[in-house]
C-alpha cells in the first residue's frame, strides 16, 4: 500500500496522479493489482494535514507520497521518522529542512526538487518582454512556507526590469476571484501567476479569468499554455510526477530514501501559445519566439 497525502483536492487535474501511476507501471507495479493507493486530501487548506498524515501512518503504508508543495511533506515528516516518504516537486527541500542535502538526503525522505518558485524571477523577466509597459499583477498564495523567499525573488526581478508590482493574495477559489477583480480595478498590464500547487489545481478558473480580461500572463507549467494560457516556463510537470512513481517503486523494491539522491530537473521549457496571443491582439517579439522551446499555433 502507498499512502498519498495531498494538499489539493480529489477533483484537481488528474495529470500528476496519472503520471505517478505511469512511473509505478514502468517499474512493474500496477495500481489496483500489485499495489493500491490510499489517498488523503486536504482540499487546499493546511489545517487538516497533520491529522491526515497521522491517519496514513496508522495504516502502516510501505511508502507515503506527498503532493502539493512542501507543507504536506513537513506534516508527513512530523508524523513518522520510519515510513519512507517521497515528495512530489517542491522548491529547495534543503532550505525547508526536509533533507540534509540533495545528494545525501539522509533520514526517511527523498523526492523531486522541481525548481518552482526559484523560476518566478525568470518568468517575470519573460513577461516583461511580452508586456513591456505598465504594472504587473502577481497572483500569490501567501500560506506556503517559502512565501517570503518567493516574494523577495519576484521583487528583485521587478527592480531589474523597472516594473511596478501589484500582489493579489489567494488561498481559496473566492479569493482568486477577488484578486482578479482588484487587478482589473487597478488596470494591470500583465499577470504573473506565481508558482504554487493551489493555482495548478485551480487552473481552469485562473485561465478563464485571465482570458476574460485579455491580460498577457505567464505560468509555471506547460499544462497552462496547452490549455490556452499565453506562456509558461518551467520543468516538465508530468515527467516530474512520473519520477515520483519510479522513486516509490524503488523503495517498494527495498531501496532506502537515504540512498536515493533528490532528483533535480535537467531541462526547462519555454512555451508560447501563439493562438492565444492572436486572440488577445498581441504581437510576440520575434527574438522571444525564437527562444521558445515550443510555439503552439
Amino acid at each position: 500500500m502507498i499512502g498519498l497525502l495531498s494538499a489539493t483536492s480529489a477533483d484537481a487535474p488528474t495529470g500528476p496522479i496519472e503520471a505517478i501511476h505511469l512511473g509505478l507501471r514502468q517499474a512493474g507495479y500496477e495500481v489496483g493489482r500489485s499495489v493500491r493507493i490510499e489517498p488523503r486530501y486536504a482540499n487546499n487548506t493546511l489545517d487538516p494535514l497533520p491529522m491526515l498524515a497521522a491517519e496514513l501512518v496508522k495504516l502502516s503504508p510501505a511508502v507515503i507520497v506527498t503532493v502539493g508543495g512542501s507543507t504536506p511533506t513537513l506534516a508527513a515528516k512530523a508524523a513518522t521518522s520510519t515510513i519512507p516518504i517521497v515528495f512530489a516537486p517542491i522548491p529547495d527541500p534543503v532550505r525547508t529542512g526536509l533533507v540534509a542535502s540533495i545528494n545525501r538526503p539522509g533520514g526517511n525522505i527523498t523526492g523531486i526538487a522541481a525548481m518552482t518558485i526559484e523560476l518566478d524571477p525568470k518568468r517575470l523577466e519573460l513577461l516583461h518582454e511580452l508586456a513591456p509597459r505598465g504594472t504587473i499583477g502577481v497572483l500569490l498564495n501567501p500560506s506556503r512556507p517559502e512565501t517570503q523567499l518567493q516574494i523577495d525573488g519576484i521583487k528583485a526581478a521587478a527592480r531589474t526590469t523597472g516594473r511596478e508590482l501589484l500582489f493579489g493574495n489567494a488561498t481559496t477559489s473566492a479569493q482568486i476571484d477577488a484578486a482578479f477583480a482588484m487587478f482589473a480595478q487597478q488596470s494591470i498590464a500583465g499577470l504573473l501567476v506565481a508558482a504554487d500547487p493551489f493555482f495548478t489545481s485551480q487552473r481552469t478558473q485562473v485561465l478563464t479569468l485571465a482570458s476574460r480580461h485579455g491580460w498577457p500572463a505567464i505560468y509555471q507549467w506547460r499544462e497552462f499554455a496547452d490549455a490556452g494560457g499565453l506562456a509558461s516556463f518551467g520543468a516538465n510537470l508530468f515527467d516530474s510526477y512520473r519520477q515520483v512513481g519510479l522513486f516509490a517503486a524503488r523503495i517498494l523494491k527495498g531501496e532506502r530514501p537515504a540512498d536515493l539522491p533528490v532528483l533535480q530537473p535537467a531541462k526547462f521549457e519555454f512555451v508560447i501559445n501563439l493562438k492565444t496571443a492572436r486572440a488577445f491582439g498581441l504581437t510576440i517579439p520575434l527574438p522571444l519566439l525564437g527562444r521558445a522551446d515550443e510555439v503552439i499555433e
